[in-house]
């Protein structure tokens, strides 16, 4: 993934959750256990893409060096593994806060695991990069 659709991404994941974190401040009348999902989802969709716009940057930063077209690959998997991750483990809380099945919690832990290898992506792509 180029670094401008990374950020591009990163920013509208970010407006999602600053809306999203309104929604269950403001609008929704949710009860406290489902209120609790619904906060964790907003509190990790915010903390994983702010790694997806450190991400973003780090592309930013190797665009026309050296290191890119060996880091390029790990970097941009790392990207998709974050996109993954929200979608799954902020969804799937999302949704069972709305009162889904609880079957849809069978995707959180591979949204987190998502994130994990993501995050061991990136470490490889600074690697390959040398900075």
């Amino acid at each position: 993934m180029s670094s401008a659709r990374t950020l591009a991404l990163a920013g509208v994941l970010l407006a999602l959750a600053t809306a999203c974190g309104a929604a269950g401040s403001h609008a929704l009348k949710l009860p406290s256990e489902r209120l609790q999902l619904w906060d964790t989802a907003v509190r990790y969709q915010f903390f994983q893409t702010l790694g997806l716009l450190g991400v973003g940057l780090t592309l930013r930063f190797l665009e026309g060096g050296a290191g890119v077209t060996r880091a390029a690959g790990a970097l941009g998997a790392a990207a998709v593994l974050l996109l993954v991750g929200v979608v799954l483990f902020s969804g799937s809380l999302y949704a069972l806060a709305l009162g889904a099945p609880r079957t849809v919690g069978a995707l959180t832990p591979i949204g987190g695991l998502a994130w994990i290898a993501a995050w061991l992506l990136f470490a490889l792509g600074v690697l390959r990069a040398g900075i």
